[in-house]
């Protein structure tokens, strides 16, 4: 015979308030059932004594102070797994949408997951490729890692969300892969976008796909990330996939947070942000890794839109604290029609140098990378240079860094967002490109490796073959 108690002390928003309550839980569910019969779900997410203060999830229109009947489950909020959860699309709270049915899990999880014992983590090192030249050769995405992506509104993140997500892949012999896939506040239109990309691309075969809408209550977005985590710690660690995991937009996801936080009265900290913001965003990326001993790895790529363009926001400065590295997207790249506009210079992977080279990626890889960042930061000195003396001002070896800054931009990082290239083909084009510059400019490589990939008027000669 289960407790329930009867009628509400306090109703505000989203939150219901009841007292007299005894051994209630943090974070546990609870189901309120109307006198009209309809049930909806709560949370707890603040206890006083006897006061218990719940957030329902489906919202409290309807609900009156006399109305509802509550009942405590005795467990937090739980997920149903099961392999069949490929190919399918969920809402935020983990409840199919797409119209297939209910799924049939073989198990159940807390959503807030447990804690990874930092003895049994096992270091990163074997990469994960996306087929993005400006990613694989300088910002390589290694299997494991947290590698965010730093945005701004009215970028073109989705598209390379969406990119990605199609062209992601580990090599053949590495085991399964599979993505997880976590929109968070997103329109109805950019909602639509993602499913019918990956449908029309073959991908959503491989992906499980989170949705949650503007429009979606405020709960409903903070439990998608958990949701998504879940279920890529499931397909790792029980059922041995390689998982990447990307959700977008953590900004949303933080809004939400916030609007939580000051529902229930908290004091707010930088920009109205609850204080723990920070180890609120820990508790969720440092979900990824892998474990000595299971198969299987979680490695994520959460996109974030940066306000105002400020990278000292506290979404991406936290953010940045947390994780191994970003992935920096230019506004005046995205202007000039670059695609992706990745900035080279303010991107890094820090597990990159672990993960690539011989054995992993190609042996020339990490010679390779040094030198096109050294290359393209002399870029940014010269052009500051022009824009005072005049570019006929300029030394010859000054032009050369003038070409290869432009054929960086234009033939390197810009790309089709069709356009997959292989490792190799990244690496040699980057090859291709470094012939612009003299031998002797070519200074964070050493003799041999130049010898055998340096081609004098290599690029010259993929110029005339594009025409």
């Amino acid at each position: 015979m289960k407790l329930e108690y009867i009628g509400l002390s306090e109703l505000s928003g989203s939150l219901i308030a009841l007292d007299g309550v005894t051994g209630a839980a943090y974070d546990e569910v609870a189901e309120i059932t109307l006198t009209s019969g309809e049930s909806r779900m709560g949370r707890v997410i603040m206890i006083d004594g006897e006061r218990v203060v719940l957030q329902v999830f489906e919202g409290t229109h309807g609900i009156s102070l006399e109305n509802a009947r509550t009942h405590f489950t005795g467990h937090p909020m739980e997920m149903g797994l099961s392999p069949d959860m490929l190919g399918r699309v969920f809402d935020g709270a983990g409840c199919p949408i797409d119209g297939l049915g209910a799924l049939y899990h073989e198990e159940t999880r807390n959503i807030n997951g447990g804690a990874i014992n930092p003895v049994s983590r096992q270091y990163p090192r074997s990469c994960i490729y996306t087929g993005l030249s400006a990613i694989d050769a300088t910002a390589t995405l290694i299997r494991g890692q947290k590698l965010p992506i730093f945005s701004g509104s009215g970028m073109r993140h989705n598209e390379l969300a969406a990119q990605i997500v199609r062209q992601a892949h580990v090599a053949g012999e590495d085991g399964e892969f599979a993505i997880v896939f976590a929109a968070m506040g997103v329109k109805n239109d950019t909602a639509d976008f993602f499913r019918r990309n990956f449908e029309e691309a073959g991908a959503l075969q491989r992906v499980v796909m989170f949705l949650n809408l503007a429009s979606d209550p405020i709960i409903e977005r903070i439990l998608t990330p958990r949701c998504a985590l879940t279920a890529a710690e499931y397909l790792a660690f029980t059922r041995g996939y390689h998982v990447l995991v990307i959700m977008t937009d953590m900004t949303s996801y933080c809004e939400a947070l916030r609007e939580f936080s000051s529902s229930k009265g908290e004091i707010p900290s930088r920009k109205g942000f609850p204080a723990y913001l920070y180890s609120d965003l820990a508790s969720l990326y440092e979900r990824a890794g892998l474990i000595h001993g299971m198969p299987g790895s979680v490695t994520q790529v959460p996109i974030l839109t940066m306000p105002n363009d400020d990278i000292t926001h506290p979404i991406p400065d936290l953010t940045g604290y947390i994780t191994e590295g970003q992935i920096v997207l230019d506004r005046d790249m995205d202007q000039q029609g670059i695609y992706p506009p990745i900035n080279i210079l303010s991107s890094l992977s820090r597990l990159m140098k672990d993960g690539i080279g011989k054995g992993y990626t190609r042996e020339d890889h990490p010679d390779l990378s040094n030198q096109l960042f050294a290359s393209y930061s002399k870029v940014k000195d010269v052009r500051s240079l022009a824009s005072v003396i005049g570019e006929d001002e300029l030394s010859e070896i000054d032009r050369c860094y003038l070409r290869f800054g432009q054929a960086f931009e234009r033939v390197f990082v810009q790309q089709s967002a069709f356009a997959d290239r292989s490792i190799e083909e990244t690496l040699d084009l980057g090859w291709k490109l470094l012939t612009i510059l003299p031998k002797s400019e070519l200074d964070r490589v050493d003799s041999a490796t130049v010898a055998a990939h340096y081609v004098e008027n290599a690029y010259q000669t993929l110029l005339e073959t594009a025409k």
